[in-house]
Order: C-alpha cells, then sequence, then structure tokens
C-alpha cells in the first residue's frame, strides 16, 4: 500500500512509519525535518502543515497525474484549522484517514472514566488558526477530519499515555535513569495502583492495522484498566537498569505537603484524590474495543526493558527531559527528594 505519514520522524511517527517499512509498505513522510530525521526507505517530503502551499505542493510532487495513498495517518494534528486544511486537500488523494487523537480531546477526562462514546469538548472544526494550547483542540482535530472524509473513511484513536524507545518527552527514561543511579527511589503513591500506558509500537501496529482494512470509527487506544501497576512499573526500571535501587513509597497526602508537582516532577504520578476529594479517573479509560478490535499490548516490563536498550544507544542527554509548551522540566529536585526520605518535608 502507499501510505501517507504527516509526521513520522521522531517516537509515534517513527513508530508508524517503522511499521509501515516492515510490512512492506510504500511511505511518504511529510514534514518540517526539524524534530528528527526521517528513516531510510522513505519518499520524504518537506513542508510546514500549517502552510497550504507546502500542502499543496505535496499533491503536486507527483511524477504522474495519480498523486495518492490509500490511508493517510495523521500523527502531527495539533490545531483544528491545520487539520481541516490537510483533509480539505488530500480527500481526493486518499481512501482513509487514521488520525491520532487523544483522551484529553473528552470532557469529562481526567475526572471521570471515558469511552468512544463519552462527549468530547466543544471545539469546532472550523476554529481561527493559532489557538493557544488547550485540551480541548483535539475535539476540533477530530471534527475537522470527519467532515471531510467521512465517518466510514476516518479512523479517530483516542491515545492513551505513551511509552516506549524513542520517546520525546521522557517521562519513562527519567524514570529509568533514575532508578538506574540507585539507592533509595522517592516511589510516589502506593505501588498497587492501577495503571495504563501503551506502547507506541503497539498503537502503531493497531492503527495500521485499521488503515490497511479500511476500518472507521474511534477507538479508544491504550493498553486495558488494571494491565499494570505503578509498582510494576518501578521495579521493571530497577531491574532493566541492573541497578540497587530501593524503592521507597510516600503516600499522596505527604507528597502533596511537600509541594510535589503532580505529572512533572514525579512522571506519570498524579494524586488519586484531587483538591475537591473526588477520585482520579486518569487511569480508567475503557479501552476494551481496541482489544476486541485487535490492539495487542506487550508486557509493560517488555517495553521498559527496550527503552532501557535505546538510551543506552542513545547515551547520556545534555538537556533535561521537558514537557508541556512551557517546557516544564521533569523530574524532581535530588536535594528534595532526599529531604522528603529524610521526613524533613
Amino acid at each position: 500500500m502507499r501510505i501517507l505519514v504527516l509526521g513520522g520522524s521522531v517516537f509515534l511517527g517513527r513508530a508508524f512509519v517503522t511499521e509501515a517499512l516492515a510490512r512492506g509498505h510504500e511511505v511518504t513522510v511529510f514534514n518540517r525535518g526539524r524534530s528528527g530525521s526521517d528513516l531510510p526507505g522513505t519518499e520524504t517530503v518537506r513542508g510546514d502543515r500549517h502552510n497550504a502551499g507546502d500542502l499543496a505542493a505535496l499533491v503536486e510532487r507527483a511524477p504522474g497525474p495519480d498523486r495518492s495513498w490509500e490511508t493517510v495517518i495523521d500523527t502531527s494534528g495539533q490545531q483544528p484549522h491545520a487539520v481541516a486544511t490537510s483533509a480539505r486537500l488530500l480527500r481526493e488523494h486518499a481512501s482513509h484517514y487514521v488520525f491520532v487523537s487523544s483522551v484529553h480531546a473528552f470532557a469529562r477526562w481526567p475526572d471521570r472514566p471515558v469511552d468512544e462514546n463519552s462527549p468530547l469538548h466543544d471545539c469546532p472544526a472550523d476554529s481561527p488558526p493559532g489557538l493557544p494550547f488547550s485540551t480541548a483542540l483535539k475535539a476540533g482535530c477530530e471534527r475537522a477530519v470527519l467532515e471531510q472524509f467521512g465517518a466510514e473513511r476516518s479512523t479517530v484513536l483516542n491515545c492513551g499515555l505513551l511509552i516506549g524507545p524513542y520517546e520525546s518527552i521522557g517521562r519513562l527514561p527519567w524514570w529509568l535513569e533514575r532508578t538506574a543511579r540507585g539507592g533509595r527511589v522517592l516511589a510516589p503513591g502506593r505501588p498497587d495502583l492501577p495503571i495504563q500506558l501503551v506502547d507506541a509500537r503497539d498503537f502503531a501496529a493497531f492503527g495500521l492495522d485499521l488503515g490497511e482494512r479500511g476500518v472507521g470509527g474511534r477507538f479508544v487506544t491504550t493498553s486495558l484498566p488494571g494491565s499494570s501497576t505503578y509498582g510494576e512499573l518501578l521495579t521493571s526500571c530497577a531491574a532493566a537498569s541492573g541497578s540497587n535501587a530501593e524503592l521507597v513509597w510516600v503516600e499522596d497526602q505527604r507528597l502533596r505537603a511537600a509541594g510535589v508537582q503532580p505529572w512533572s516532577e514525579l512522571p506519570l504520578w498524579y494524586p488519586e484524590f484531587d483538591d475537591n476529594g473526588s477520585a482520579s479517573a486518569i487511569w480508567q479509560a475503557d479501552s476494551r474495543a481496541a482489544a476486541a478490535a485487535g490492539l495487542r499490548c506487550r508486557p509493560l516490563a517488555e517495553t521498559v526493558r527496550d527503552t532501557w536498550a535505546w538510551l543506552q544507544e542513545r547515551g547520556p542527554r545534555e538537556e533535561p527531559y521537558t514537557q508541556g509548551l512551557q517546557g516544564d522540566a521533569l523530574g524532581i529536585d535530588p536535594q528534595k527528594e532526599r529531604r522528603i526520605l529524610a521526613g524533613e518535608l
């Protein structure tokens, strides 16, 4: 098949391209060429998806009149206006559109469990360009795809939290590097807390399966609820790195009292109860429909081992891991960690 990947050089896009090439597909990647190197064996087209002229050049760059693809894989859509522009241009040049959205598109997440029928944020497909980041934007992006390609020619994948080799944010890499240093490690919450993580390679394989078969619809795409725990995650990190790390579990209340920032200072940690006393449903996305449609998630320990192996190949990272548009640094200050473990905070 001929497949067009919008993105394709970093983490999930790379996973899609790797999987598509392994299946023998002809792959075109369209990106700016700033975030990472493209994989050998692809046709590379440089351009900015926010630029209508660059998108027009993409479909005109053919040796013949039939510039078309069976499937578009959109891993980089963040603004409804840009997604609408690309989908409008490509609807006559592609049979199917697979859009990588997020559980953030659901209005009730993470306060309540969500599934494919949960209400979305109120964000229109024709939103103006350059909007400030918000979780609602993904909902507008979804509507843009559906308006241009229709429900039968569109697949929306509401992505859970991705991990695996080439992770660009650094949540799992930070934990691997922290446990590798050994000693007493601040472990947040409780070890039996159920979590939901999905390997980017498994996500990509599932998305390609649906694209190859032209399966339309929406799928909450992450591991099944309760498939792993926080304790399994951190134990696997220590085992993969071969360290002598001692996990010291500290309850949510103490961490909150010490001013620890959820999700950033201790990546992947979010207190089970928010300031209003309601339970967080961050790890309660119902992914049974995706599992029934063929999503297969490898064991968490395997993903952790493979990510550690990639980190050894990559070597030390000079800049800190960051997340969000503000570039918030990931990871707790070592002195603050020691003070909490010593009971000083």
